[in-house]
């Protein structure tokens, strides 16, 4: 090691951050101030996680208290709307105007949401005030993930993989719990008010304890390209939300929609290729890892989301279990990928590997999908919980690792717009798997419940959508069975498409070029270029503090 390369070990560990290269072999356990740090970082990812699983069970509450049920889709989509149109934004202004800042006004216009939100007097307000609060929540995600970026050198990254697995678990599993508790004791209005305390505990130990270097942006903001990537993943999210439900696939609001989204997107392009400071800069599609990573994100974030909302209703519909404690429905599935999302964390600290993963991670995706589809009326949960730890498994070796390989074939100038985009990826295709595995499923279930009950079993699925366990007992045995048998062959459809796209992702992983992590040994030492050699990485000196 030189003597260069030493002086900026020593800087890096008196300032509390290993910096992103530099630091060629030794990388040792994070100083204290930068575990307060990333423990305010996981907190803020909590709120971020948390807050549609809470608000999910207090709907009732909220429709019984402000009336407007014509209106109850729009606290979702508002919400959701935001967010995704604003990620990429967000990701951009922290690479612009450092890193810190841009986050802490993201915390901010975040719980104001949140206070406003419990504060409506009406449907519209509230509708309203969660627009704001997903605006501020679209900063929530990809400032974790871009300051993470910062601190942690990708070869350490790994080590916080679980962590953030995790978290994410915990939200799936105790946020409909906590969310049903809060309503039935305290009112719906804490459900947005819970998010107080947990922000007011990040914002004060991220303003005390983060320290990032101040940025001045060299260009204006792209504030044509801002604007047609908001209309175009507006009209995108818009079309997954209503298609199938408020509108038919083919009615024309949906097709204008589409229209309108292609076309703005189309525009988008047009316009990144001219901007002095674009949103999302083309030239990291250049790297063939992140343009690898981004297909496989999008996919997971289809499947994944697809497998949440099926997996419940089966076993609430078909095996009778209750809907009570439905995050404890999917604690196989859930408790396998953190576990295996530790394990591979862990295992690329120490080796520095990380190709294998992906790989094995979609071969367990195809083959978890696969038991799922298989699944009959006479599945055990038993044998469920066994199939959904498979597809855990592989999800574990993926969440993660995208993540961290994307942010690998980047340069450090752009680790806000990699983060981002990468996260719009997976959520985009979240919203997609909702509504076209939804379509799929919906569509089986009708024409199963055509079949075995006829005319009754038609009017039947329309009058109780989705039924509880107690409203399927009070159904005549004809047309609980013929429900029972639709929703297995809805699922089996639906999980059989999850397989597929798994081996589309499959193919892609192959094609993933294990390029060095940086931070991970002697070839940091060397310029590092990304997976496809296109544009080389100089070595670069820790860029931030936690002091």
């Amino acid at each position: 090691m030189t003597g260069t390369s030493k002086a900026s070990l020593e800087k890096a560990e008196k300032a509390g951050a290993a910096g992103a290269a530099g630091i060629a072999g030794e990388t040792g356990p994070q100083p204290r101030s930068v575990r307060v740090v990333l423990m305010a970082l996981m907190i803020t990812m909590l709120l971020a996680m948390l807050d549609n699983m809470i608000v999910s069970p207090a709907m009732p509450t909220i429709v019984g208290d402000l009336g407007g049920m014509e209106h109850l889709s729009w606290v979702v989509t508002a919400y959701t709307l935001a967010t995704a149109a604003s990620t990429p934004i967000w990701g951009k202004l922290g690479d612009m105007y450092g890193r810190k800042g841009v986050f802490l006004a993201s915390i901010v216009i975040f719980l104001a949401g949140s206070v406003l939100s419990g504060m409506a007097q009406d449907m519209g307000q509230l509708i309203g005030f969660r627009a704001i609060q997903g605006l501020g929540a679209g900063g929530l995600m990809v400032g974790v993930m871009a300051i993470i970026g910062d601190l942690v050198p990708p070869r350490d990254r790994g080590k916080y993989m679980g962590m953030m697995t995790g978290v994410m678990a915990v939200a799936m599993i105790g946020g409909p719990l906590v969310g049903g508790t809060i309503t039935d004791h305290l009112g719906w209005r804490w459900a947005f008010y819970i998010n107080l305390p947990l922000g007011a505990v990040a914002l004060a130990m991220v303003t005390a304890v983060l320290h990032l270097p101040k940025k001045k942006a060299q260009g204006r903001i792209d504030y044509l390209g801002a604007i047609l990537l908001t209309v175009g993943i507006s009209a995108l999210v818009l079309v997954t939300t209503w298609g199938g439900s408020e509108y038919a696939w083919g009615s024309a609001v949906i097709m204008e929609l589409i229209a309108i989204g292609v076309a703005s997107l189309i525009g988008f392009l047009f316009v990144q290729k001219k901007a002095a400071e674009p949103i999302m800069p083309l030239h990291i599609f250049r790297s063939r890892n992140f343009s690898l990573m981004s297909v496989i994100g999008f996919i997971t974030g289809f499947v994944m989301f697809g497998a949440m909302l099926f997996l419940p209703l089966y076993q609430q519909s078909v095996q009778g279990a209750s809907a009570t404690n439905s995050g404890l429905l999917l604690l196989p599935l859930l408790l396998a990928m953190m576990a295996v999302s530790m394990v591979a964390g862990r295992v690329t600290t120490a080796t520095g590997k990380y190709k294998i993963f992906p790989i094995v991670g979609t071969v367990l995706m195809i083959i978890g999908f696969f038991l799922l589809s298989q699944m009959d009326t006479e599945t055990t949960r038993f044998t469920s919980g066994l199939y959904m730890a498979v597809l855990g498994a592989g999800m574990g070796f993926l969440m993660q690792i995208t993540m961290l390989v994307a942010q690998n074939s980047v340069e450090m100038k752009d680790m806000g717009v990699a983060s981002s985009s990468a996260t719009l990826f997976r959520t985009l295709g979240s919203s997609f798997g909702v509504a076209i595995m939804g379509a799929l499923f919906n569509n089986r279930v009708h024409d199963v419940m055509a079949e075995r009950a006829g005319s009754v079993g038609s009017k039947a699925t329309e009058a109780t959508s989705q039924p509880t366990a107690d409203k399927l007992a009070q159904l005549p045995d004809v047309v609980r069975d013929a429900y029972q048998h639709a929703v297995t062959a809805g699922t089996h459809s639906a999980f059989l498409l999850g397989a597929t796209l798994g081996a589309v992702a499959l193919i892609a992983a192959f094609f993933v070029k294990e390029t060095p992590l940086r931070g991970s040994g002697p070839a940091d030492k060397k310029p590092v270029g990304d997976a496809d050699g296109d544009s080389a990485q100089v070595v670069r000196e820790p860029v931030a503090e936690a002091v």
